[in-house]
């Protein structure tokens, strides 16, 4: 723990505070989101035909690409987020604490990027309406992909409540300190509010916690998203009861590296080496090592069932996919950081913030690499004989490459402006480290 008290004031520095840095991380974030609108606005003009994607009939290639992989991407960070900020409060890990906040923003964020993808991916947005939204009654009963857009709209629900809840107790603490001309902000957000019901927010908070627990393995990145490519016999890749706790893996996984990163970012920028310790960080790169060595264990598992006398359809399938250039670049970055983390818990010494960034990233790159490349090889090596002739051929087109980019900026840019109007580490937090703080000192 470093030597400075936490207090109020360091929680507020980024409302309070705007650099040059800052304004240049808006630029390159805004630039890299609009450069994928102007993309996107190409798409809406000519079809969908501008992309890689297209019918097997005749492109000879995938109907879904980069958009539904990286919609999976996003939605298992965001998943993997909230379970790791209720695990917090659930299990009493008030050691990460100071970023449980950070994790449910980015679930907050990540879903928003999912459901972006969805719309793009429909070609027209106003299919969201006429084919989603206006059958929802009758498609509900028999498309995984509504169940999809049902149940990721009940976790925003859920985590944006979740959220809510825990800042109404903030900016009602900190409101002097609080900016006056977000005024409008803060009054909405405290409607109502009395320290009467502390109590009861706090256990509302708790059920909250417990219910997205729960959602998570069984309705949620364990359950209905892994249902829409498991429970397709037709595609060899795709099907089989492993993908509910692979999905899971890698949501957390990608959520623990995401966290990361931006527990870097703030703590860099705001001077939080105080609140966001080396012992954050130390413990969160543990937990990577644990999902990721999960991870590996459960793409053994898919690997040996497809390659070892399996039916020849699968063993088609697993053997591109097993030497697929792109699957082994994936595993690989897996593996190094998992090598990395196993040895510096063994050698203290090899940890270092820089070196957690850079585990982060290559799990990150890992995941989304992975997940599109699952979502393709089910579509170029289905078991239809109708299509057996043709020859599938996947190769993203540059739009579909701004959209990974532009939603990274979207995600920027939403963390960039949440903190100008919100703490972004709880005042519990503060008020728990500050007591461990004082304990300690007292006890000296």
């Amino acid at each position: 723990m470093g030597t400075k008290t936490p207090s109020e004031a360091d929680i507020l520095r980024p409302i309070g505070s705007t650099s040059t840095t800052y304004f240049l991380m808006v630029a390159i974030a805004g630039l890299a989101f609009v450069a994928f609108l102007v993309g996107w606005a190409y798409q809406l003009q000519q079809g969908l035909v501008v992309t890689a994607l297209g019918d097997w009939g005749s492109g000879g290639g995938a109907t879904w690409g980069i958009y539904i992989g990286a919609f999976i991407w996003w939605v298992g960070i965001a998943h993997g987020g909230i379970i790791l900020s209720a695990a917090v409060r659930l299990l009493g890990m008030d050691r990460y604490m100071p970023v449980a906040r950070l994790a449910e923003l980015l679930t907050l964020s990540g879903l928003s990027a999912a459901g972006f993808y969805i719309i793009v991916h429909l070609g027209r947005p106003d299919r969201m309406v006429t084919s989603v939204i206006g059958h929802y009654h009758i498609t509900v009963h028999g498309s995984p992909l509504v169940w999809d857009v049902t149940v990721i709209t009940a976790y925003f629900v859920l985590t944006a409540t979740y959220l809510g809840l825990t800042l109404r107790y903030d900016v009602a603490r900190l409101r002097d300190q609080l900016p006056d001309r977000l005024d409008p902000i803060y009054r909405v957000m405290t409607i109502g509010y009395t320290k009467k019901e502390d109590a009861i927010i706090e256990r509302m908070v708790w059920w909250v916690a417990l219910a997205i627990i729960i959602m998570a393995p069984l309705l949620l990145h364990g359950g209905v998203i892994p249902w829409l490519f498991a429970v397709l016999p037709n595609y060899p890749t795709w099907f089989g009861g492993v993908q509910g706790p692979q999905f899971l893996t890698i949501a957390l996984t990608s959520a623990i590296s995401g966290v990361i990163i931006l527990s870097f970012a703030f703590r860099r920028a705001y001077d939080w080496d105080h609140i966001i310790t080396d012992d954050i960080f130390r413990g969160l790169l543990l937990w990577l090592g644990f999902f990721c060595l999960l991870f590996l264990w459960l793409q053994l598992q898919q690997n040996i069932t497809g390659l070892f006398k399996a039916p020849i359809d699968l063993t088609i399938a697993a053997l591109a996919r097993a030497t697929n250039p792109i699957y082994l670049t994936s595993m690989s970055l897996v593996f190094l950081t998992l090598s990395y983390i196993f040895a510096q818990a063994i050698r203290p010494a090899l940890f270092t913030r820089q070196r957690a960034i850079i585990a982060g990233l290559a799990v990150l790159t890992a995941t989304i690499l992975e997940k599109v490349l699952f979502v393709v090889e089910g579509f170029l090596h289905p078991t239809f004989d109708i299509y057996e002739a043709i020859p599938g051929v996947y190769v993203p087109g540059l739009i579909e490459v701004l959209s990974i980019l532009g939603t990274i900026g979207m995600v920027s840019l939403f963390f960039l402006t949440v903190a100008k109007i919100f703490p972004v580490v709880e005042l519990h937090a503060i008020e728990h480290l500050r007591d461990g703080h004082e304990s300690i000192n007292d006890h000296e």
